[in-house]
């Protein structure tokens, strides 16, 4: 049974209970969403008690076994059948068919093209998740209704392993353990724009140092562009026609500018500072570059929704006969990436979209190289019609984390629409001048997002090269003070990150108090320690090894970060 119907049907099944418990209740929009569905209403405040009860008489009507039955009706009846539905009237003006389609299940019926299950009956299992607040329209000019989330499968095992995902989420999520391990904080001052402390600020770099060193074996060259731009760049490469809604703007000198929401212009402006020979090309530009986008402050959350972040940019521009074998580059870049991490990913194919830029011929010549790179690399890609970006297609990335979740993180978009809009050429074999093609990619995408995605994967245990906590040294008396200084004093000579705790407090908390900080390596040092200078070292797993001489320790640890080990 396909999910998506399901969970639609499931949305109506939501609204005829609303509607049955809360007359009044104005219907919005209801969706199936890839965790589930929702439901909005206006004219009615929830509280959170009201989700159980309304739940409760949605598995009433599904058992009843109502047929979801299609029902077609004029414009001029459906505008009676929704006088008293301002939201649906207001989409019915969008509708441009003859007869408008409804879809009936009892006495419920909603404005609808369907499909349907075939009866309630066909609902298994579902579950009421959550209240939210969300503009009509997403508009924030428009009225604010209220958003009922819910869950729903065609089996109750299947219910129940979505749960238990659920409440393993909720443990790592990256919100919580953000802020007990002092990594991150997001302030009224400036709403959805991450500020990260040192621990945070570490992950954050050691996640660009990593990436540099790969694209370094690579022959990349790094940018640096500014924040702001002029708006007639924003026009000349599409984004001001494609893209305005999600822009800020500032003006300098009565001038309109824009702040960059992608850093792919900028690129482009250094391409065209100089001639470039065939001889030069591939050219690979990357750039760390943060970017802003307009979100509205409903969908803020965390580090995976946010307004300022820094992507991972890069920028291939190449002849046509360089295509393959640089997409096939990329593919292999991003694998060793996730493959770092421990990720497994899955491929998506995304083509033309309905608003795209460009000749309809280029797109096809464009969407064939992607398809044939990754044909060649024999990867299982799922194909994603309309997906593209308005400026060419790309294959997207979706990692799985280590409870089973789908992130959608790397990209690789072919463009032949911006070196046109640019004008950009290079000097071929033959003396003329000739368009290069531009691959963009990301991998990490977002640096913050991507930073989110990995506390709740690794649970905030990061792998040793990535931890911000990798050894604590506890001590049990004062006695030991001295000792345990000179430890933390050659750790940190060759780079460990090292914290010492001499509180006079008992032992075991002190090691707790350590655990909860997530430390690859908690070091215990009594008069024993001391007295044969060695070191009792502990591990997360809570195994305790003793007499480990420090020169071993060092060199065991300094492998462990030079090999990124996952433990």
């Amino acid at each position: 049974m396909d999910l998506e119907t399901l969970r639609h049907s499931a949305s109506h099944v939501l609204a005829q209970a609303v509607k049955e418990l809360f007359p009044k209740a104005q219907l919005g929009i209801g969706p199936a969403i890839d965790e589930g569905f929702y439901y909005d209403f206006g004219n009615v405040e929830f509280k959170e008690e009201d989700l159980p009860k309304i739940e409760e008489h949605m598995k009433k009507i599904i058992k009843k076994g109502e047929k979801f039955v299609q029902v077609k009706k004029t414009r001029t009846e459906a505008k009676k059948l929704l006088k008293n539905e301002p939201f649906k009237l207001d989409l019915l003006k969008d509708l441009k068919d003859k007869e408008i389609s409804f879809y009936k299940n009892g006495k419920f019926i909603d404005l609808c093209k369907g499909p349907h299950v075939n009866s309630t009956k066909d609902i298994k299992a579902v579950k009421l998740l959550k209240l939210a607040g969300a503009y009509w329209r997403g508009d924030s000019t428009k009225p604010m209704l209220q958003r009922i989330y819910g869950i729903a499968f065609g089996s109750e095992k299947e219910l129940k392993k979505f749960l238990k995902q659920r409440e393993e989420a909720e443990k790592r999520d990256h919100r919580k353990l953000g802020k007990e391990m002092g990594l991150f904080s997001i302030h009224q001052e400036a709403p959805g724009m991450p500020f990260f402390h040192d621990k945070g600020t570490f992950i954050f770099n050691k996640l660009v140092e990593f990436m540099t060193q790969e694209m370094i074996k690579l022959e990349y060259e790094f940018n640096k562009t500014p924040i702001i731009l002029n708006k007639n760049l924003w026009l000349q490469s599409g984004h001001w026609d494609h893209y305005k809604e999600n822009m800020y703007f500032t003006k300098i000198e009565k001038k309109e500018y824009a702040v960059k929401p992608m850093n792919c212009p900028g690129n482009i402006l250094i391409f065209k500072t100089r001639l470039h020979s065939y001889k030069e090309l591939p050219i690979k530009a990357g750039e760390f570059g943060l970017v802003h986008r307009d979100e509205l402050t409903g969908v803020l959350s965390g580090l995976f929704r946010v307004r300022a972040f820094v992507q991972d940019d890069a920028h291939v521009f190449c002849t046509k006969e360089q295509l393959k074998e640089q997409i096939i580059e990329l593919i292999e870049l991003v694998d060793r990436i996730y493959s770092t991490f421990g990720f497994k990913y899955e491929v998506e194919l995304s083509t033309k979209p309905e608003k795209a830029m460009g000749d309809p011929k280029l797109w096809s010549i464009a969407e064939k190289a992607l398809e044939d790179a990754l044909k060649f690399k024999k990867m299982k890609f799922k194909l994603n019609p309309g997906e593209g970006a308005f400026y060419g297609p790309k294959i997207d990335y979706h990692v799985k984390d280590a409870i089973g979740r789908s992130w959608q993180c790397g990209t690789i978009q072919l463009d032949f629409s911006m070196p046109e809009k640019f004008n950009l050429t290079y000097e071929g074999q033959d003396g003329q001048k000739h368009r290069p093609v531009m691959l963009h990619r990301a991998i990490y995408g977002s640096l913050e997002r991507f930073m989110g995605i990995l506390i709740e994967h690794f649970a905030g245990k990061f792998p040793l090269w990535l931890s911000p906590n990798q050894v604590k040294i506890i001590t049990v008396t004062d006695r030991n003070e001295k000792f345990a200084k000179k430890v933390a004093k050659e750790l940190k000579e060759k780079g460990i990150r090292v914290e010492i705790d001499l509180k006079s407090e008992t032992l075991n908390r002190k090691v707790r108090e350590a655990q909860l900080q997530k430390f690859n390596y908690i070091i215990t040092i009594g008069d024993k320690e001391v007295d044969k200078k060695t070191l009792a070292v502990r591990t997360r797993e809570g195994k305790v090894k003793f007499g480990v001489k420090l020169n071993n320790f060092i060199k065991d640890l300094l492998k462990e970060i030079e090999t990124k080990e996952i433990k």
